[in-house]
């Protein structure tokens, strides 16, 4: 199984594009690395690079820019709002596909040790990479910024991990380590006011606000019985902020790092950030997101605003994400394009979504053509979604239906579950084109020696599994859609009956025409059991597919009465 690594590289460079295009192509030198994102800010003086590979490629190619920043920016003559202690200030790997946080942790031990050695530059572990963990949190570690080091690295304490107890006065010391995703994410207010950025920023962040006698900025720090500083905690966990103007929007934002999205999403931030910002009088504009996100953390979002809003949230993707975009302002500095943001986007391969991006005219164009694929499995896969994607029109428009706001919910989550039965049967129309072409190319296997017939053989058999569990895929996913299109016809807005009854044939259509495909795939097979086992479950889909449609047409008709 393919690993993917995630490194998501801070150069303290943010001026200068020319510089930090040397430093990308470095790593875009290295095979296996895909440069997904590159976020220079002006204020910050800092460059977030994202890029992603199978791990030791990752290594090399960090390795690659942690050397050509360390030729080309000069500490000593840096100067920027955000926390930095070298030329390349952080470098943090993250797991992404088939890889623990504790495997990846070893890679980022093995890069700390490479260029600490090799480069001769002071090297930290942080986070799950250091095994000491009282000096594993990246603020503690950077705590001094570049100035300060060059006494604290001779601390006992703060000896590095890897590499010279010398500071580097032009490159610096760099931090290496590996954590979960996490989300680099700005909210904008009107104001000008550091200070009141900042309070806050201590109001929200799970470390929250030291107390002080008196003022709370300048005030004696009131201490615990330890000795440690009293504080109190913000009201939101696994969040790091800070306060800080920035120059070139002439604004001040929050600056807040979301180390768990699962505990405090993007969505979450945003409102509770606007709740504070307003008890002192201060008004969020928007915000911005530096570097990627999850699709999860944009879709999340978006359903949330349209629960605030009591509308459906089974609406597509693409609106979602324009909710979510439009609802937290994240257009505010600059164009928010989805394709470059969502980290599943920059990822994906478009040759695995050939058809479904093809327009309708040049998708029928394709399927009328000389060529065996798309074929009837596609096709079928196809109209099951038209199908599905009527009774959750339907489904819409009953939850927006004027008199019937009390059941907007209702059909909200009838809306939904049609959005995730379309998408399930939208990506197998690629699916069953990629099914035959799978099989063409294993009948295409040398067959010289017995070693390549037996490879070949068994490269068709699977290919064949492959293409017979694809159309029956699409049979399950359409008859489930039955259910839907049955409830819309009785419950939904009876000026759309009609559309309901057109699903219901969609949805018939898709179940006879994949059977078909099941079966003249299934005589390739050698795994009698197997066939018998899925055409007996296909015909029992078949016969219950049928009959439904049968019964809501009778419902459809009698509801139309003419």
């Amino acid at each position: 199984m393919e690993q993917l690594i995630e490194c998501v590289p801070n150069f303290s460079e943010g001026l200068d594009l020319s510089i930090i295009k040397q430093i990308t192509d470095e790593c875009e030198k290295v095979d296996g690395i895909k440069l997904l994102n590159v976020d220079p800010g002006k204020t910050t003086n800092r460059t977030v690079v994202t890029f992603v590979g199978n791990p030791q490629a990752v290594i090399d190619a960090a390795f690659n820019a942690i050397k050509k920043a360390g030729e080309l920016i000069d500490m000593s003559k840096h100067k920027g709002e955000h926390p930095r202690m070298g030329a390349t200030d952080v470098c943090p790997l993250i797991p992404i596909k088939n890889i623990s946080l504790q495997q990846t942790a070893i890679y980022a031990q093995k890069l700390a040790k490479r260029v600490g050695e090799e480069l001769n530059l002071p090297i930290y572990l942080y986070e799950e990479a250091q095994t000491n963990k009282k000096r594993s949190n990246l603020s503690e570690i950077r705590a001094g910024e570049y100035e300060g080091y060059f006494k604290k690295i001779l601390l006992p304490e703060w000896k590095p991990d890897f590499g010279p107890q010398i500071f580097d006065e032009k490159r610096g010391a760099t931090v290496i380590g590996a954590r979960d995703f996490l989300v680099a994410y700005n909210i904008n207010l009107n104001t000008t006011s550091t200070r009141r950025a900042n309070s806050i920023a201590f109001d929200v962040r799970e470390a929250g606000r030291v107390l002080r006698d008196g003022d709370p900025i300048t005030g004696k720090v009131i201490l615990n019985a330890d000795g440690s500083p009293k504080s109190i905690p913000g009201s939101l966990k696994s969040v790091k902020a800070i306060g800080w103007f920035i120059q070139e929007y002439g604004v001040c934002q929050i600056s807040m790092n979301l180390t768990n999205i699962n505990m405090t999403p993007i969505h979450i931030a945003f409102d509770e950030v606007v709740k504070k910002a307003s008890e002192r009088g201060i008004r969020v504009t928007g915000s911005e997101l530096i570097g990627l996100i999850p699709l999860k953390g944009m879709l999340d979002a978006g359903k949330y605003f349209l629960n605030k809003q009591k509308r459906s949230v089974g609406v597509s993707e693409s609106e979602l994400i324009k909710i979510a975009v439009k609802s937290m302002g994240l257009d505010e500095l600059a164009p928010f394009n989805p394709e470059e943001r969502i980290i599943e986007y920059v990822l994906k391969n478009t040759a695995d979504s050939k058809l479904i991006n093809m327009n309708l005219a040049t998708f029928a164009d394709e399927t009328a053509s000389e060529s065996p694929a798309p074929g009837g499995g596609s096709i079928s896969a196809y109209v099951g979604s038209l199908g599905v994607s009527l009774a959750t029109m339907v489904a819409n428009l009953s939850s927006h239906k004027k008199g019937w706001d009390n059941r907007w919910q209702e059909f909200s989550i009838w809306a939904e579950k049609g959005q995730s039965l379309k998408d399930q049967l939208i990506n197998l129309v690629d699916a069953d084109t990629k099914a035959f072409n799978d099989i063409m190319s294993a009948f295409n296997l040398p067959k010289s020696t017995d070693e390549e017939k037996k490879k070949r053989t068994q490269c068709i058999q699977e290919a064949t599994k492959y293409a017979i569990e694809v159309p029956f895929k699409v049979m399950q996913l359409s008859f489930e859609s039955m259910d839907l299109i049955k409830t819309m016809a009785i419950e939904g807005n009876p000026n759309s009956v009609s559309d309901a009854g057109v699903g219901a044939l969609c949805a018939r259509s898709a179940v006879i025409g994949a059977f078909m495909n099941v079966r003249i795939n299934a005589s390739g097979l050698d795994d009698k059991k197997f066939v018998d086992e899925i055409i007996s479950k296909g015909k029992l889909i078949e016969k219950q597919t049928i009959a439904a449609e049968t019964e809501i047409l009778s419902l459809v008709n009698e509801k139309i009465g003419i």
